[in-house]
C-alpha cells in the first residue's frame, strides 16, 4: 500500500477502518510498535497534533508505524480504546496497549513519547514523579526537567482544583502555547471548570463590546476555550466574534 508520496504505507502511515483494525493494528503490532492516532474532522486539536505525530513517527524510519483512525467513521475502534475525548494516541505492541496520551501535545512531548516506545528503557525519574501526580512529586519533576509539559499541566490542574488560579497561570506560561495549555489558561482566567448554564447569555453580552474592549475580547475567547471545540456553540460564537470584529 502506498501513500501519495510513493512511500509504502508502513514507512509513513495508513488510514485504518473498523474492518481493517485487526490487520492494520492488532496483527501488525506483533511485528512492530503501532502508534494509533484517533481523530475526527471537526476536532481542531487533532488537526494541530496530526502533522506533529506524522513527522515524529516518520523520523523513526520504520521503527514505529502510524495508523490514523477517523472515529466518526469507525466507532468500533473508538469503543475498543474506550475513547472519551480526542485527539487520543495509543501505542500498541503484541496486541496490547502499552502507552498513550490524550490531548494535543507539542513536538518535544510527542518525540519523547515515541522515543520511549522504541528504546524500551525503564521510566525515567521524571516519568515516575509525573505518574505519582502529587504536588511535591510534580514540583520535583520540574526541578529535574524545567518546562516538562506533562508535569506542568498536571501541576496546573492541581492548582486549579485548589482554587489557586494565579499559580496555575504563572506555571503555564513556562510551556508552549498548545491547545491543552490554552484550555487550562482559560479555566484559570475565567474560574470556570465546566460551562456554566448562563454561558450563552454571557457570550452574547460580551459580544456587544468586544470590538473596542481587549479585556472583553480575551474573556470571550476564554469562554469559548472552556466550551471546547467539540461543543457546537463554539463554532457559532466564533463566527459571531468574527462578524463583530470585522
Amino acid at each position: 500500500m502506498e501513500n501519495g508520496q510513493g512511500l509504502t504505507s508502513f514507512e509513513v502511515m495508513i488510514d485504518a477502518t473498523d474492518a481493517s483494525f485487526e490487520t492494520d493494528v492488532l496483527a501488525r503490532s506483533e511485528q512492530a510498535v503501532i502508534v494509533v492516532d484517533l481523530w475526527a474532522p471537526w476536532c481542531g486539536p487533532c488537526k494541530q497534533l496530526g502533522p506533529i505525530i506524522e513527522k515524529v513517527v516518520a523520523e523513526t524510519n520504520g521503527q514505529a508505524e502510524l495508523v490514523k483512525i477517523n472515529i466518526d467513521e469507525n466507532p468500533g475502534a473508538a469503543q475498543a480504546f474506550q475513547v472519551q475525548s480526542i485527539p487520543a494516541v495509543y501505542a500498541v505492541k503484541d496486541r496490547q496497549v502499552v502507552d498513550g496520551f490524550v490531548g494535543a501535545q507539542g513536538e518535544p512531548a510527542v518525540k519523547e513519547f515515541v522515543d520511549k516506545l522504541l528504546d524500551g528503557s525503564e521510566p525515567s525519574e521524571v516519568d515516575l514523579l509525573v505518574e505519582a501526580g502529587d504536588e511535591v512529586s510534580l514540583g520535583r519533576a520540574l526541578e529535574l526537567e524545567p518546562g516538562h509539559e506533562a508535569a506542568t499541566q498536571a501541576l496546573a490542574l492541581l492548582f486549579l482544583d485548589a482554587g489557586n488560579n494565579e499559580a496555575a497561570l504563572e506555571i503555564l506560561e513556562t510551556i508552549p502555547d498548545t491547545p491543552e495549555a490554552r484550555h487550562l489558561k482559560a479555566l484559570a482566567r475565567t474560574g470556570e471548570s465546566t460551562p456554566a448554564d448562563d454561558i450563552e447569555a454571557r457570550l452574547e453580552a460580551i459580544l456587544a463590546v468586544v470590538k473596542g474592549d481587549d479585556e472583553a475580547r480575551r474573556e470571550f475567547v476564554d469562554l469559548l476555550e472552556v466550551l471546547g471545540p467539540e461543543d457546537p456553540r463554539t463554532g457559532v460564537f466564533r463566527r459571531k466574534l468574527t462578524a463583530a470584529l470585522y
